[in-house]
């Protein structure tokens, strides 16, 4: 993919993307080293986490017992994605408060990525 980029001195260049996948996984911070470890052993170069709080299904979560909620967010490969959906939806969504969703992203520099 191809986009046009304005500068400060109104001259333009042309960008090249790469087209790939940003898995964002949304699920009790008790869980942030195991997920981490599963999307590091399934391929993906890196992520960024964020804490989180929220409602859903399982309801708000209340208390400093429980912890609060992170957000994981790692720029992969639909190969990686598809992969790393099957090991949370096998041993992750039956026992704990985890969502997770796909978006397609293009980005620049995409080796950096896969």
């Amino acid at each position: 993919m191809r986009f046009r980029l304005q500068t400060r001195q109104t001259r333009s260049f042309i960008v090249h993307t790469v087209p790939l996948t940003l898995l964002t996984i949304i699920g009790e911070g008790l869980l942030r080293e195991r997920l981490i470890t599963e999307i590091e052993r399934a391929g993906a170069k890196g992520y960024t986490i964020t804490e989180c709080s929220g409602s859903g299904s399982r309801h708000r979560r209340v208390g400093e017992l429980l912890g609060e909620n992170m957000k994981l967010e790692c720029v992969v490969s639909p190969e990686v994605a598809d992969k790393l959906l099957g090991i949370l939806s096998d041993e992750y969504f039956p026992h704990f408060a985890v969502i997770a969703y796909l978006s397609p992203v293009s980005v620049i520099r995409g080796d950096k990525y896969v």
